[in-house]
This record gives C-alpha cells, sequence and structure tokens, in this order.
C-alpha cells in the first residue's frame, strides 16, 4: 500500500505540473488583456498600452511568465500562496478564491449529500422491485430527470418553489386545500405500496396506511397553523423520534435485535427529555455570545458519542451494532430538535422588514444588510439555498438511481447471494449486509469524482441563482481577461480532480480485498 501511495503521489504532481503547463499557454492565447485598450480613443492610447504590457509583464516571453506564476503558486506548498491578483481591482487571487470556494461549498455541499442518499436509496429499491410498476416509473423519471436542462429546472423551480409557495405563505390564512391532500394521499400510498410489494392484501394494508399517515399530518399541519408559525413541539418530535428509531434499527439490524432497538429508542427518548433543556440552553448560548455553528458540530459530536455510549450499555449479541444502530438514530434526533428551535424565529424572520413576507429568495447567498441572531442568519441562509439546492438534487439524484439500481442488479445475480439465502439467512441480512455493501462499490469510485467536479462550480446553477462561487469565478475572470484567477481556478480543480481519483482507489483497494495494488 505505501509503494502504490508513493507512486500515485509522484505520479499525480506530474499529471497537475503538466497540465498547469499546458493550460498557461492556452489561457495566455484566449485572452486579451489589451483588447478594451485597442478600441479607446484616448490622445495617450499608446501610453496606456505601453503602462499596461509593463504593469502585466506581456513584453516577457509566455515562459518565463509561466515560471514566475509557478514560483509564487509553489508557495502554496509551504505557506506562502502567491497566485497573482485580478490586475483590475487590485485583490489578491487567494482572497478571491477564499470567497468563491466558500460559497460552492455551501450551494453543492447539502444538495450533493442529499442526492447521493436518496439516489442510492431508491435505486435499491427499484433494483429489488424490478419489471414492477415501481421500477418502470423511477426509470422513466431517473432518464426524464437526467435529460432536462439545469437552466429550466431553475427556472420551474423560481416559479413554483418561490413565487407561488411565497404567495401560498403570504395569504392570511394559508392552508392545503382538500383535493391537494388526496392526491398527495394517493401518490405516497401508491409509492409506498409498490415500494414494499407482497401480495395484493399486504400492499393494499400499506397504501390505506400510507396515506392515511399522509392526509393526517397535512391535516395536523392545517389545523395547528404550522405554515403560518411553524412549530414542531413536543407531540411531533417524539412520534418523528420514535420512528428514526424503527427505520434505522430495521436498517441497521433488524426488529429481531432487541437490543438495538432498545438503543435506538432510549435514544429517541433521551432527545425527547432534552427538548425543553435546550430552549433554555440555546437562549443562555445566544445571550453569552458564543451561539454558532462551532458549537452546534461539539454538541452533535457530544451527541453521537453518548448515544454510542447507550449502544454500548445495552449490548446484545453484537454491542458494536447497538452503538452503531444508537449513534445513526442520534443523526435524525439531533436534526429534529435543531431544526424544532430554528422554525421557532420562524415568524421573526418573515416579518422582518428586509423579508417582508416572502422567505424563499430567488437570487443571492444571503439578505443584504439582514440583522440578527444566529438563528435568523440561519434561516436567511437557508431559505436561499432551497431553489440551487433543489436544481441539483433532481439533477444529480437520477445518475446516482440508475449507478445504484444497476450496480445491485448485478450482485443480486452472484453466487455468494444464492449461497447466503442458502444458509438461511432472513432476506434484510442477504440485502443489506451482503449485496447492499459491494454494490456501493461502484459509487466508490463515482462519488468522489462527482463531489469534485460540483467543487469546481455550478456554472449555470450560480449564475441563474445569483451566486459568485467558483463557476461564476471562473467565466468571469476569463471573459475579462484575467489569466491569475483562471489559472488558480485551473490548479485548483485539476489538484482536487487528482485528489479524487487517488481517494477513489484507495476506498475501492479497502472495500475489495481482491485488488493487489502493490502487483
Amino acid at each position: 500500500m505505501l509503494v502504490f501511495f508513493v507512486k500515485r503521489l509522484l505520479m499525480s504532481l506530474v499529471v497537475v505540473l503538466i497540465s498547469t503547463i499546458i493550460m498557461y499557454f492556452l489561457v495566455d492565447l484566449s485572452i486579451d488583456p489589451l483588447a478594451d485598450l485597442r478600441l479607446s480613443t484616448a490622445p495617450n492610447k499608446a501610453e496606456q498600452i505601453q503602462r499596461r504590457i509593463a504593469q502585466l509583464n506581456l513584453d516577457q516571453p509566455v515562459i518565463e511568465r509561466y515560471l514566475s506564476w509557478l514560483k509564487g503558486a509553489s508557495g502554496c506548498l509551504y505557506g506562502s500562496c502567491d497566485l497573482g491578483e485580478n490586475w483590475k481591482t487590485h485583490q489578491s487571487t487567494t482572497s478571491l478564491l477564499s470567497g468563491a470556494v466558500t460559497t460552492t461549498i455551501q450551494l453543492v455541499g447539502a444538495a450533493t449529500l442529499i442526492a447521493i442518499v436518496l439516489g442510492v436509496m431508491v435505486g435499491l429499491i427499484s433494483a429489488l422491485r424490478q419489471y414492477t410498476g415501481f421500477d418502470y416509473s423511477i426509470t422513466f423519471l431517473s432518464f426524464l430527470l437526467y435529460s432536462l436542462p439545469v437552466f429550466w429546472v431553475a427556472v420551474l423551480a423560481k416559479e413554483f418553489l418561490a413565487i407561488d409557495f411565497n404567495d401560498f405563505l403570504g395569504s392570511p390564512d394559508p392552508q392545503i386545500a382538500v383535493p391537494t391532500i388526496v392526491i398527495a394521499a394517493l401518490v405516497v400510498g401508491i409509492t409506498v405500496s409498490s415500494a414494499i410489494a407482497g401480495k395484493m392484501g399486504t400492499r393494499l394494508r400499506n397504501f390505506a396506511i400510507a396515506a392515511g399517515v399522509v392526509a393526517i399530518l397535512i391535516a395536523y399541519l392545517n389545523i395547528s397553523g404550522f405554515f403560518k408559525e411553524p412549530d414542531l413541539g413536543i407531540v411531533l418530535i417524539i412520534l418523528i423520534s420514535v420512528g428514526w428509531a424503527f427505520v434505522i434499527t430495521i436498517l441497521s439490524t433488524g426488529l429481531r435485535n432487541r437490543k438495538a432497538l432498545y438503543s435506538a429508542l432510549s435514544v429517541a427518548a433521551l432527545g425527547a427529555i432534552l427538548w425543553l433543556p435546550l430552549l433554555y440552553f440555546w437562549a443562555w448560548a445566544n445571550d453569552a455570545g458564543i451561539l454558532g455553528w462551532p458549537l452546534v458540530l461539539a454538541m452533535f459530536v457530544v451527541a453521537l458519542v453518548v448515544s454510542a455510549g447507550i449502544g454500548l450499555a445495552w449490548g446484545g449479541p453484537d454491542r458494536t451494532r447497538s452503538a452503531r444502530t444508537a449513534a445513526l438514530t442520534a443523526i435524525p434526533v439531533s436534526a429534529t430538535l435543531f431544526m424544532d428551535r430554528l422554525m421557532q424565529s420562524w415568524d421573526n424572520y418573515l416579518n422582518n422588514q428586509l423579508i417582508k413576507g416572502r422567505p424563499i429568495a430567488t437570487l443571492g447567498r444571503q439578505t443584504p444588510n439582514l440583522e440578527g441572531d444566529f438563528w435568523i442568519h440561519t434561516l436567511d441562509t437557508m431559505t436561499h439555498l432551497v431553489l440551487p439546492t433543489a436544481t441539483l438534487i433532481l439533477i444529480s439524484f437520477a445518475s446516482y438511481t440508475r449507478y445504484t439500481r444497476a450496480s445491485t442488479l448485478e450482485v443480486m445475480n452472484q453466487d455468494y447471494i444464492r449461497t447466503a439465502r442458502s444458509k438461511g439467512l432472513t432476506e434484510r441480512t442477504v440485502i443489506m449486509r451482503h449485496a447492499f455493501r459491494n454494490a456501493l462499490l461502484p459509487l466508490a469510485s463515482i462519488v468522489p469524482i462527482d463531489i469534485i467536479t460540483l467543487l469546481g462550480g455550478a456554472i449555470i446553477t450560480e449564475t441563474v441563482f445569483g451566486w459568485f462561487g467558483m463557476g461564476r469565478l471562473f467565466v468571469d475572470s476569463l471573459a475579462n481577461n484575467q489569466q491569475d484567477p483562471v489559472m488558480a481556478y485551473i490548479v485548483i480543480v485539476g489538484v482536487l480532480a487528482v485528489i479524487a481519483n487517488f481517494v477513489s482507489d484507495l476506498i475501492y483497494a479497502v472495500l475489495d480485498p481482491r485488488i493487489r495494488v502493490a502487483a
């Protein structure tokens, strides 16, 4: 493994170096920093041209300019990074990159994570229900979403997820109409009954349960005025937490492992117990000026550790499974508690004079000059992320669904799956412990590269929604004849691409022992 690591590292450095040489020459040929001056009618036109030539060292051979740039860029290896500047604004390239990278990570982070989780889950179910109505529907939907232009999806999202939804929230008493409730219940009921499958009686029962739950839930949201003043409350928190405890246990160990189930339910109960004390803690942290994302992340880590400890305390045939189930349950329970506190600031955010009752933003990453505490600014960030995140999810979800479906179908036909079934293992164990884990192997190669590709910038999405990320930085810099920012973008994307391929190889080598990387 060490030999493989050293070889790949050296090869990666050579690849990045060669790519920078080629791209520097190509960028130099494609831009013209003197374009605006050539068309100038100023009397000192020649003097201005000579001044800019001296400023940008255009009188030097391109290889000398490249070596000068490379000397500054190589300083990034030991903490003295010099990637040049925007010669029009004299803003350093490193400062431009810091803002663009942060924006892009914020833009694509949640979308990528949600798309991967949903795509893998739906793809797995689609493979297990091959050639059923559910499978055909998901296949059609995947191909449809995959072929849709990003800009068209973005425009539709602005129309229906922003304008229409803002109008809905702005009404005196926002209520979901009865026909909409009926349609939503029918769609969810049909989807759930098709995904779970079984005999006709089982399907009808699952349809009735799913449709009934959706209808009751939406009716409750209407009656409680949730769309005007959203607040989960302790009752919904308990129901959601217990529901997640059962779901996580089913996926992790199965309900037959009672110790794991009790561990998950204990985490759900602990979350419900801590609901009220946490509200006082949030208020104290806000008054003390320590409330922020570092504190939130630290509390999340503590929740995972405590939950794992609860699982170990319950024990069982395999204590690590109980600990894993409890820790996984802590993730949605913690998110539910956080969202409940966030929703309690919704009314103040909605009625802010800068928001004007229209919270779902269509442009930018934040509301200019918005004042408020941590909760107000977090809500503002999330409402600005709704549309671009939804757009990226719809596009990425389709590809992950197809990858997972194809990989799962291939795995389910392998000999070791038939052997596992012949030994009497339950279908859940066969699928989750044997088929699913091996079906993820192709995704181990695809996901890191897709993530790096997105970090390179979602140019169309950033342009439509007015976000200045890596994609916009590259396009704007190229259009304005800015060689240093363009080269910085190319270097970052190139390095990340090399790292992504390297990580993919390592993950694949770890997951599949048949690979001999040092051979």
